[in-house]
């Protein structure tokens, strides 16, 4: 038997426009809602490399200067599994949105109207602290016997 971890990681990047922001309406498969641009991270290119394709891909913008703002990972002791997503936001972006954007469609949402929309609970938690100063970290350890979160722990700095 193994004891080795299975990491797998993705990227966030939060695109900021005055008190709006850039989130994908997605509605397919079992994650669906508003969520903002981001993907799976690809070998061998960086983490911030990666949330900048992801934006281009999902949105046809261009996003330079991102700032890290934190770390939120699941984690499941049993399948030894530990899931990180890295986030980031950006004031800085050009180019036009895709009209067909193969996540969603891409929408320019007043941050405090963002609060009512439909999100999935990773995103609705962590999405006020792109908007705080410092950082974050959030750690879900996953029940793996009943197949959804378990113990959460947030931690700012």
């Amino acid at each position: 038997m193994s004891n080795s971890v299975n990491y797998k990681m993705w990227t966030v990047c939060m695109i900021q426009k005055e008190d709006k922001v850039l989130l994908l309406d997605r509605q397919h498969d079992n994650f669906k809602g508003f969520i903002p641009p981001g993907g799976k991270v690809e070998f061998p290119e960086s983490i911030v490399e990666s949330a900048i394709r992801e934006v281009k891909e999902e949105t046809g913008l261009e996003v330079s200067n991102l700032i890290f703002k934190g770390l939120y990972e699941y984690v499941n002791p049993v399948a030894m599994d530990r899931y990180m997503i890295f986030n980031y936001i950006t004031k800085d972006f050009k180019g036009e949105l895709l009209e067909d954007a193969p996540e969603g469609k891409a929408v320019w949402v007043n941050i405090r109207e963002a609060y009512n929309l439909p999100m999935q609970e990773s995103i609705r938690r962590r999405f006020p602290l792109f908007f705080e100063g410092g950082t974050f970290e959030i750690q879900v350890e996953w029940n793996h016997a009943e197949n959804k979160e378990g113990k959460v722990t947030i931690r700012k700095t």
